[in-house]
């Protein structure tokens, strides 16, 4: 969500999904796979082009939100439940550019279990900090979110400790029961070099009632547009609105187990259609890379952008002035 844009274009990418997809099924169990996946970052920077909205849904790259401007978001998480029923999760984000480096945003969360219920099932704050003022090699931002959900919370948003397919398959009415209040932690680590963006996103949660000990995660996603230069003409279809990508995001355990022994994991296709009225639809097919993860994900979503709402605001409550 673009905040520090200067004026380069990005490029497109073309990946062979099933490819990668058989591939981490055959090779995931490896834990050097993860730890070198997780160190991963370009070493030459070159900016994103203006108004270029990203394509991720789990992994964040280094730009916020612009100052003064307001996002509203609605996204819908589809996943295949094995011993249990599949089910629909949604969540509704506002996003505001507070100043040119903290943007703050409110998420809140609700799913549907076929032949089950729906519920709501929480809120989250989020914050986001730049750390360092200017375009840098890697750009790293802090992530602080506060989380009051319940159990029955299915958006996956993130995956962290050892989260697993099971946990879905438990009928709402007992998951509802249980409620979280959690510390969310990520270091936001990304660049963008000739139109590519490479983004890292390790995580800790800790829960702050109950006693429970630091979880663990990550979120890697690498982007581009399809095209680097934009067209004379204002347009919808134009190759440069499109960006397309590939994300993958698991659990790394907790404190006293840390590792990939009963985590699941995903690789996730991504693609976003930035519109020239502020519009952004996104989508994502998700595959599970084993047996303790969904099969299927399907993720989408579609966000609009009003820029100068702080000014309009201002204006209204500041009598013009």
């Amino acid at each position: 969500m673009p905040n520090l844009r200067l004026h380069s274009h990005t490029e497109s990418i073309s990946l062979r999904f099933s490819r990668l997809r058989r591939l981490g099924r055959r090779h995931f169990r490896c834990p050097t796979i993860v730890a070198a996946l997780l160190v991963l970052t370009p070493a030459i920077f070159s900016a994103r082009s203006d108004a270029q909205e990203g394509p991720y849904f789990v992994t964040y790259d280094h730009y916020l939100e612009e100052p003064g401007s307001l996002e509203v978001e609605y996204f819908s998480n589809f996943a295949t439940q094995r011993g249990g029923n599949d089910f629909a999760a949604y969540w509704l984000e506002f996003e505001y550019g507070a100043t040119a480096w903290w943007t703050a945003e409110l998420y809140l969360d609700g799913q549907t279990t076929f032949g089950d219920s729906t519920r709501f099932t929480g809120f989250r704050l989020e914050n986001r900090f730049r750390l360092l003022k200017n375009e840098h090699v890697i750009n790293p931002v802090l992530y602080v979110e506060y989380e009051q959900i319940r159990d029955a919370d299915k958006i996956m948003k993130e995956i962290e400790g050892h989260d697993v397919e099971a946990d879905h398959a438990v009928p709402n009415a007992i998951l509802g029961q249980g409620h979280n209040h959690e510390l969310e932690l990520k270091l936001l680590l990304s660049s963008t070099h000739q139109g590519w963006n490479f983004a890292v996103n390790p995580l800790a949660t800790k829960p702050l009632t109950g006693g429970e000990s630091w979880e663990f995660g990550y979120a890697m996603g690498v982007s581009r547009p399809f095209a680097l230069k934009a067209s004379a003409q204002r347009c919808s279809f134009c190759r440069e609105n499109f960006l397309a990508g590939v994300e993958m995001y698991g659990g790394l355990g907790d404190r006293h187990s840390f590792g990939l022994h009963e985590t699941s994991h995903y690789l996730a296709p991504v693609i976003a259609w930035n519109l020239p009225s502020s519009w952004t639809l996104r989508l994502s097919p998700g595959f599970g890379l084993n047996d303790s993860s969904h099969q299927f994900l399907l993720r989408w979503g579609v966000s609009r952008e009003f820029s100068g709402f702080g000014s309009m605001l201002a204006s209204w409550f500041g009598g013009g002035r």
